[in-house]
């Protein structure tokens, strides 16, 4: 395949959704902290030193004083003099739907999990590493002592090799080894006979894409992603020990690979940290970062936030996600319900405290109403190719 160099493109309605999502994420961190603490508060001193830890661009306890209609504020008491904080009524309340979202939606995350511990080389993760994953997999807070622990024969907790705990697949699931992308192609009917071929053996699966303006007229970028796209599809759940590192065919299985994972999450988008942790378990090659400006028409670089996310283009248009699950919609209201906090400020608590919740938050189809219009793309040679965080 030619080497050809792209230049990293800036994405502003993307990088708008993951600016507000950081909030979003921030705040149900802290909910999750709070309900988890045996005092049921948390104290300014606890929060100073959370801001990395939670992903903020602002102090903690700046943050946390922009939602009165989630967290309230009092002193200490013993030490008036030390600010705490507890969940409002509505917080509660709110934390209370969220615990149901994750029981009804819990026979998915133990699929989503078990297709994430599929695809490693030796069907296991370190706890330590997929802990930070768990918002972006959409699992609940309590995952390590509940949803594990309901499931033996799916999962089970073992020591590694380094002595941390680690996550085991138990039972290999034959029906969960397909990936999105066959299971998309068996669904579409007018390429149901390119379908066909490519389970004889006798043509090679295609990645959606959907490139920045600019990028389709370009000769040279279509040659490239036409060798591309011709080159064998290889499952992010077969064993790849057997290819060479530095060839084409690896480079279209990492491409497969990091298309799987990131269609898993909720979001279709996670940190570029968080993959990195996981390089050698999913057999990935050194810099293999460099696939998501390689294609630009699969993956989006965003830089917004102090850090570097990549998202799954596909995943979204115009804006929103194609296909939101049950947990992206309860976050969108949770979102509607932080707004509304920041607006009317003291006010929000006595707007806020239904006894049915669902009473103020929008319905499905109003979830429009939650996002800004922003325009998508900039031009194509205006941004230089990010390297780091």
């Amino acid at each position: 395949i030619a080497k050809v160099r792209l230049k990293w493109v800036k994405n502003r309605s993307l990088d708008h959704i993951i600016d507000v999502q950081t909030d979003v994420k921030a705040a149900c961190l802290l909910k999750d902290a709070i309900s988890r603490s045996p005092a049921s508060y948390l104290t300014a001193k606890t929060l100073s030193d959370t801001q990395k830890l939670l992903g903020l661009t602002v102090p903690t306890l700046r943050f946390i004083r922009r939602y009165p209609s989630l967290f309230e504020e009092y002193p200490h008491p013993r030490y008036p003099s030390l600010p705490c904080f507890k969940l409002t009524q509505l917080g509660e309340t709110i934390q209370e739907i969220e615990k149901k979202i994750h029981q009804d939606s819990e026979a998915d995350a133990v699929e989503r999990l078990c297709r994430v511990l599929m695809m490693t080389k030796s069907r296991m993760l370190p706890l330590h590493s997929l802990h930070p994953l768990k918002w972006d997999l959409g699992l609940p807070d309590d995952y390590a002592t509940g949803l594990i622990r309901n499931h033996p024969n799916h999962f089970r907790v073992v020591k590694g090799t380094h002595g941390s705990n680690c996550l085991r697949l138990v039972d290999w699931s034959e029906e969960f080894s397909v990936s999105t992308l066959q299971k998309m192609n068996e669904k579409e009917e007018d390429a149901h006979e390119g379908y066909r071929d490519f389970k004889r053996g006798k043509a090679a699966l295609q990645f959606p894409m959907s490139f920045p303006r600019g990028y389709g007229s370009r000769n040279k970028v279509k040659a490239w992603m036409e060798e591309f796209q011709k080159l064998p599809y290889i499952s992010p759940y077969e064993d790849s020990q057997g290819i060479d590192p530095s060839s084409d065919l690896m480079e279209k299985r990492v491409v497969g690979v990091l298309h799987e994972f990131l269609f898993l999450t909720i979001h279709k988008k996670t940190k570029r940290n968080y993959l990195r942790s996981l390089r050698e378990e999913l057999n990935l090659p050194h810099r293999f970062t460099r696939i998501f400006t390689r294609y630009p028409g699969i993956f989006y670089l965003s830089l917004k936030c102090k850090t570097t996310t990549v998202a799954l283009r596909e995943g979204y248009q115009r804006g929103r996600l194609v296909d939101p699950h049950p947990i992206a919609r309860y976050r969108d209201k949770l979102l509607w319900v932080m707004r509304n906090g920041l607006i009317y400020r003291d006010k929000a608590k006595e707007m806020l405290l239904p006894q049915n919740v669902d009473d103020y938050l929008p319905a499905d189809d109003d979830d429009d109403d939650l996002e800004e219009e922003i325009p998508d793309e900039e031009s194509y040679d205006s941004e230089s190719e990010p390297d780091s965080d």
